[in-house]
Parts: structure tokens; C-alpha cells; sequence
């Protein structure tokens, strides 16, 4: 019994050394990290928690020390890692990693630290940065890079016609764009060179579709006692013609052909220079001065054909409001100008 004893008693000092020295082994290794676990992808198994610290900030600091550059069409705009504040928080990384690392029982961790069983486990770096800079980066971008359509125009005047030649616009890709810039600062390792995309903007109105959208126009140049006929755009003809007389004046404006007829009556005006025939129709024949054609373009106002006994008017303030034209002139424009045809008086 005695010596059943002792041997118990052996047994019960050696158990309770062995579970001090685990204790104490355990103790000791309390903020080492297990081999084979890295943080940002920097190895820092076996070493203790301000080891691994100093190595993974020194792994970093190259990586969030690099500039953002982003390029587009020859251009490029850079945002600096101190207006990105991009920063990484080592200490909590490396607190996680030891956690990770004595995950399990005494036992368990002593038995690992001391065959040196490796733990495969990568944490990952997240990168905190500036959603401010980010977007500020952004304005600046579509700032110098965006430019809007332009609409093709036409520009009448007394000299004639002059046009604006429709141009593509350029958008800025903005939410593409925000997405590569939050991939790339979020990583230690992201790219630090980006393409901003450009979304091409059309005009609504294209050169190609304001030629066809004219295919005739008329400026009257009163002083010059000119019409010129212009087709899809490009002059085509000039005549000579005679405008209103003083205080009857040919009135300045835009217009259009609202209403065309062969051989027209004369629809007299209720004015006082009409006289007796105010209010009255005349029919076509030798008491009608509307000759051969007639294009109304303000209402009472028109461009029409006169007598031969009358071109002599032709260069002069000679009308009652009307275009007056040779007979071969006013049918030739007449052919050639559509109702809804623009009328530019100057």
C-alpha cells in the first residue's frame, strides 16, 4: 500500500508539473502567432504580436505610399495616398491574427506550438481612404473631360447663310469610374493606374439631318434688293427684286412659305392706300399686279410676279409690304421652295 502510494503521489507531482510547464509554455507564447498564417499576404507566423506589427507596417508602407494616377485621352489627374488619407489598421489585423492563432484548447495550442503544425490563413488588408477625395478626383475628371453635344444650326442674315456643324459630346463614365478608384484604394496592392472611360453623347440634331431638314431657304436682303434661294443649305441662286416702299416697309423677321398659288388672285388689303379696291378680289388679268406666282410668308405679305411693263421697280422700294420678282425669277423659285420654306427678311 505504501508503495502504491508514492506512486500515486509521483504521478499527481508529475501531472501537476506538466500542466504548470504547459501553463507556463502557453503563457509565454500568449501573442505569438501560429506559423503559416500571413496578413497582407506578409508572412508572420512565429512572431510575436510587435514583430509582426513592425513587419506588416514596413510590407505596407511602400504600397500606401503610391500615388493614384488616373488617364484619359493624353490627360491625367493624380491623388496623392496624404488627400486619399489611405491607411491600414496593422494593430487590429495582427490582434486578430494572434486570436486566430490561440483559437482552441491549452492542450491544443502547447501540441501545435510544439510540432510546429502550420495554420493556413491569409488576412486580408483593407485599405480606409477618403470617400471625399474620391469624389472630388471624380469632379475634376468630368470637369476637364466632359464636353456636351452640340446641335447643328443655321444662322440666317443679310449676307446669306452660315451654319454650326453638330458636334459629339463627352460624359464621363462617372459610376465605372468610382468603382475601379474604390478597387484599387482598397487593396495595398491595387492598381495605381486607371483608365476613365468616355461615353460618347450624340446631338440631336446632326449636320447630315439639318441639310436634309432644309432642302430650300430664302433670304431677302431688302437693302441689297436681293432673294437668295439656298438648297439644303448651299446658295443656289440670286435675283434681283424690290421691297416695300417707305412707311409700307417689307417687315424684317423670320418666316415661312405658309401658303402657295399658280396665277393667284389679288386679295386687296383693308388699307388706306388700297383705296376703293380695298377689301375687294381681284382676279387673275391685266387689274391683277400679282403676276404668274404667289408665296404668302406673313400673312398679307407675299413674293410674287409682276407685270414686264413693271420691272422696271426691280432694285427699288417700289411695293405696298410684297417681294415683287421678274415672271421667269418667281416661277423658278417657285418651283423650288416648298410651303414650310424659311423666309429670312433683313
Amino acid at each position: 500500500m505504501r508503495k502504491g502510494l508514492v506512486i500515486g503521489l509521483t504521478l499527481v507531482f508529475l501531472l501537476a508539473g506538466a500542466a504548470v510547464a504547459v501553463g507556463a509554455y502557453d503563457h509565454a507564447r500568449r501573442d505569438v502567432i501560429a506559423p503559416g498564417v500571413r496578413v497582407a499576404g506578409v508572412p508572420v507566423g512565429g512572431l510575436h504580436a510587435a514583430e509582426a506589427r513592425a513587419r506588416v507596417r514596413a510590407a505596407l508602407r511602400a504600397p500606401l505610399t503610391r500615388p493614384l494616377v488616373v488617364h484619359s485621352r493624353g490627360r491625367h489627374w493624380t491623388l496623392s495616398p496624404a488627400r486619399a488619407h489611405a491607411a491600414v489598421d496593422v494593430d487590429a489585423l495582427v490582434a486578430r491574427a494572434v486570436a486566430d492563432s490561440r483559437e482552441g484548447s491549452v492542450v491544443t495550442r502547447t501540441l501545435h506550438g510544439l510540432t510546429g503544425a502550420e495554420v493556413s490563413e491569409n488576412l486580408p488588408a483593407h485599405v480606409a481612404f477618403s470617400d471625399r477625395a474620391v469624389a472630388r478626383l471624380i469632379r475634376r475628371v468630368r470637369a476637364a473631360v466632359e464636353r456636351p453635344a452640340r446641335d447643328a444650326e443655321v444662322h440666317p442674315s443679310a449676307g446669306g447663310l452660315d451654319t454650326t456643324a453638330s458636334r459629339t459630346g463627352l460624359r464621363l463614365a462617372a459610376g465605372d469610374l468610382r468603382r475601379k478608384l474604390v478597387a484599387s484604394l482598397s487593396q495595398p496592392s491595387g492598381a495605381r493606374r486607371i483608365r476613365a472611360r468616355l461615353v460618347s453623347v450624340k446631338p440631336k440634331v446632326t449636320t447630315r439631318e439639318l441639310v436634309s431638314r432644309y432642302p430650300a431657304y430664302i433670304i431677302i436682303d431688302r437693302a441689297g434688293f436681293t432673294l437668295r434661294l439656298y438648297r439644303h443649305l448651299k446658295l443656289w441662286h440670286t435675283y434681283p427684286i424690290a421691297v416695300g416702299r417707305q412707311g409700307l416697309e417689307t417687315p424684317a423677321g423670320l418666316y415661312d412659305i405658309q401658303w402657295k398659288q399658280t396665277n393667284p388672285s389679288w386679295y386687296v388689303p383693308n388699307s388706306p392706300w388700297a383705296g376703293k379696291l380695298a377689301g375687294r378680289v381681284i382676279p387673275p388679268g391685266p387689274d391683277d399686279p400679282i403676276k404668274a406666282r404667289w408665296m404668302a410668308f406673313n400673312g398679307g405679305a407675299g413674293i410674287h410676279g409682276i407685270d414686264p411693263s413693271e420691272y422696271g421697280s426691280i432694285g427699288q422700294t417700289a411695293s405696298h409690304g410684297c417681294v415683287r420678282m421678274r415672271i421667269p425669277d418667281v416661277i423658278e423659285v417657285y418651283a423650288h421652295a416648298p410651303v414650310h420654306t424659311p423666309v429670312f427678311v433683313a
